[in-house]
């Protein structure tokens, strides 16, 4: 089997916390090969204050080292990464990004289980869903927000469904760690937090302007609705002055994902 070339995509550290650079348009090209490996593979929408969060707590941290792609979805990140190594990696909007995914599936006639959200909400996603992606199954759901003893159910009924890609969104204990806690009891597939985004695509909730997300002011949208994210003003300090510290005393890297090459005879 022929092994798609990669030069489209490098891998960057910042601030010791990988980064990949994708081409848009190379993207569809990278999750039909991620698919056809017919492994595990955890990706990551990448902001500022998930960085942060890799720096300080462990588990978050093997997570994104371990993830197959970490993609940046803040302005700040970008210039961070300009700043540090002088490569600008593209960007990605969490929303769009998801539906690509979901594009990318519903071509092939793949599958798709959907956890976590109240259960009002998951059926309108599933239904938005499927009114959407004719061609995608849907091959499970399950609302968040449930019992501890449940989980072990849930977890091998998930298995047992073997999704092409499992999206988990809130009301799932420990959130985006409860993917790295049970990654090797979910089985092969794409696995993605998609945060609050079930509650854009079940249309409780607007997403930002695309005018706000070309200047990188969609922090401006998420203010008028949560008030205390002004306090983020400090976590974004401490960033600034990571950049400079390690921009004068640290090489970041920037390295070309390397192919791994078929050797079968």
């Amino acid at each position: 089997m022929e092994t798609t070339k990669l030069e489209q995509q490098t891998k960057l550290t910042v601030l010791k916390v990988p980064l990949y650079n994708v081409e848009p348009s190379y993207m569809p090209a990278l999750i039909r090969q991620l698919i056809d490996t017919g492994e595990a593979h955890n990706i990551v929408l990448l902001s500022v204050w998930d960085l942060l969060r890799a720096r300080r707590n462990k588990e978050y941290q093997e997570f994104v080292l371990n993830a197959s792609l970490v993609l940046p979805i803040s302005t700040s990140l970008i210039k961070g990464a300009e700043f540090l190594t002088g490569i600008k990696p593209a960007r990605y909007i969490p929303f769009d990004f998801i539906v690509k995914l979901l594009i990318a599936i519903d071509e092939r006639e793949l599958s798709l289980y959907i956890l976590g959200g109240r259960k009002p909400v998951l059926k309108r996603v599933e239904r938005n869903i499927r009114q959407t992606f004719l061609n995608l199954h849907i091959v499970g759901r399950y609302a968040g927000y449930f019992r501890k003893r449940d989980e072990p159910t849930i977890i091998q009924a998930i298995k047992k469904a073997s999704p092409t890609l499992l999206l988990v969104g809130k009301g799932v204990r420990a959130g985006e760690r409860w993917i790295a806690r049970n990654g090797d009891k979910l089985g092969p597939g794409l696995r993605i937090w998609c945060s609050d985004l079930y509650d854009i695509f079940a249309k409780r909730k607007r997403r930002p302007p695309y005018i706000l997300f070309d200047h990188g002011l969609e922090w401006l949208w998420f203010l008028t609705q949560r008030f205390f994210y002004v306090l983020r003003i400090f976590p974004f300090i401490y960033y600034k002055i990571l950049l400079l510290l390690y921009k004068f005393f640290n090489k970041e890297k920037k390295t070309p994902v390397q192919e791994e090459t078929d050797t079968a005879q």
